[in-house]
């Protein structure tokens, strides 16, 4: 049988001891020593720009969808005036006017949940919407003339239409209609308020945001106990 080789053995490690010591660099002609740090600096500054750049990568789409889940708002261009009460902003207008435009069709829309509800909860959800609206009303009307800003007078055309249906509507099917319709749009505006009343500086415009959160909570919570609410609400994203 031939015999087995034997394995050539590893070249032994060099000893810590003959690695050259750090003392050693002090022999490097200066040339060498300011190439070496300034090596050193770029590898650092390196360093940290990809420490900060990795997390951009990763997470950046996340601040972008959370950036663009913002509760939508109209700008009418007019900019922050000050007035007694505070500055009066862009947001805090829009606001005012909403309270106002909210009225304009839930009101009637309550009016007739009381005429053609057929159960108790629709026609109380009815009754809520009625007196809710019209104190917001008043309150929305006399925050605007305090602090000169201009109400619509009518509803939007897509409020009209959620009215149009409603009037073609009867029975259980309106029932239905009417919760539906209403809490979605209740849930846009709850979003509205809560961003008011996070952000102003105007003392009229921060007590009508906070009766606003009141008012709205109730009329979304009476909407709900008709049993009737679809979640998620139908039209979700076209209520404003």
């Amino acid at each position: 049988m031939r015999p087995v080789r034997p394995l050539r053995s590893a070249r032994p490690l060099r000893s810590v001891s003959s690695l050259r010591p750090v003392s050693s660099l002090r022999a490097l002609s200066p040339a060498s020593q300011r190439t070496l740090g300034t090596g050193l600096v770029v590898f650092s500054l390196a360093a940290t720009l990809l420490a900060l750049l990795v997390p951009v990568y990763l997470f950046g789409g996340a601040g972008t969808a959370a950036a663009s889940a913002g509760t939508a708002w109209t700008d009418d261009g007019e900019g922050t005036r000050q007035t007694p009460s505070g500055p009066l902003t862009a947001l805090d207008r829009d606001f005012v006017r909403r309270v106002r435009l909210a009225g304009l069709w839930e009101k009637p829309a309550g009016k007739l949940a009381l005429e053609r509800g057929t159960t108790d909860a629709v026609r109380m959800a009815g009754e809520h919407l009625v007196d809710g609206h019209t104190e917001l009303d008043q309150r929305s009307a006399d925050t605007a003339r305090s602090l000169g800003v201009g109400l619509p007078e009518r509803p939007s055309a897509d409020q009209q239409g959620w009215l149009d249906q409603l009037r073609d509507s009867r029975g259980a099917v309106f029932d239905r209609l009417f919760a539906n319709l209403v809490r979605a749009a209740h849930g846009k505006v709850f979003g509205l308020v809560a961003l008011v009343r996070d952000r102003t500086s105007n003392a009229l415009v921060r007590a009508l945001a906070t009766r606003a959160n009141t008012v709205v909570l109730d009329h979304i919570t009476v909407l709900e106990n008709t049993g009737l609410v679809d979640f998620p609400h139908p039209g979700d994203n076209e209520k404003k």
